[in-house]
């Protein structure tokens, strides 16, 4: 038996990573450290567990039953552990070092986390962010604690974890200054009949392409992009229209010549919510970070 004592707590992140990842190179990238002190972690895990952890099986490492049998309970151990350090460590933004994981679109990442970051040169010059993009399993790694702050749309978020709603977002039409469309008041024939610009990421549906489709609103789309961002910049000079997050627009319209007008097809309000995991409630870092993007929420 292995003395708590003498057991490094550190081994338990290396299995979930191992697991995850089913290869010592990928886990040992994952980690920042040397593809030899990952052999040796996996080393010194079935040591204690008294078990192979991975085992090889052509190219692949595939996880004993034992293996995946622990899994989950190490997860859940290491949510905790995390919890009770952030939870029991005072939080003082000018002088913390805290790596906040985000996963959020690029349009999130335009209009919400580039102001925040002049809060954060100015409060809590320590902070850095990781951004990733959503993706099918952002849902997944929120759950299991790769991400501290998922923001998403409510038709998106995932139900078994806490919710909030951040603000409520608009769709405008959007496209070059000199479209003789927009030059009056646009009318439900000339949007549908205009070749139009949309947007999809990882091969999904996105808020707005999601209620197109329910309605049986369908669009002539001659141009499909991967990002929120991308999609104005190929509006100039053409004669393609664009659904866009009002806020965007606002943005990104002076600057390329864009001209706004109301969609002439009824759309619902999108309520863009922050999702957490619940051991995270009391994260008095991860409260603070959530109060300062409601804050600039409320000022956008």
């Amino acid at each position: 038996m292995v003395r708590l004592d003498s057991f490094d707590l550190n081994l338990l992140v290396a299995f979930d990573v191992l697991l995850e990842e089913r290869s010592v190179t990928r886990a040992a990238e994952r980690l920042n450290v040397t593809q030899s002190a990952m052999s040796a972690s996996l080393k010194r895990l079935r040591e204690a567990f008294h078990d192979d952890i991975l085992v090889q099986h052509g190219k692949k490492m595939i996880p004993t039953s034992h293996a995946h049998a622990l899994a989950p309970q190490v997860s859940a151990t290491i949510r905790q552990l995390r919890t009770l350090i952030s939870s029991g460590a005072s939080f003082d933004p000018a002088t913390s070092r805290r790596r906040f994981r985000i996963g959020a679109s690029d349009y999130i990442a335009t209009v919400l986390i580039a102001p925040l970051l002049k809060i954060l040169d100015r409060e809590a010059p320590g902070i850095r962010l990781d951004l990733s993009l959503p993706t099918p399993d952002s849902g997944i790694r929120l759950s299991r604690g790769e991400l501290d702050l998922f923001l998403t749309p409510e038709e998106f978020a995932e139900d078994e974890l806490p919710r909030e709603l951040v603000f409520e977002e608009r769709h405008v039409v959007v496209g070059w200054s000199g479209n003789p469309l927009l030059k009056s008041a646009l009318t439900q024939e000339g949007f549908l009949a205009a070749g139009h610009i949309a947007v999809q990421i990882s091969e999904r549906d996105t808020f707005i392409e999601s209620v197109l489709r329910k309605a049986g609103i369908e669009r002539r789309i001659e141009v499909a992009v991967p990002s929120f961002n991308q999609a104005p910049w190929l509006l100039p000079g053409t004669m393609r229209l664009a659904l866009m997050h009002e806020r965007l627009a606002r943005i990104v319209a002076p600057a390329l010549g864009l001209a706004i007008a109301e969609c002439p097809v009824e759309l619902p309000v999108m309520r863009e919510m922050t999702q957490y995991h619940p051991t995270r409630t009391n994260d008095a870092a991860l409260q603070w970070l959530r109060e300062q993007l409601l804050r600039l929420a409320r000022q956008g």
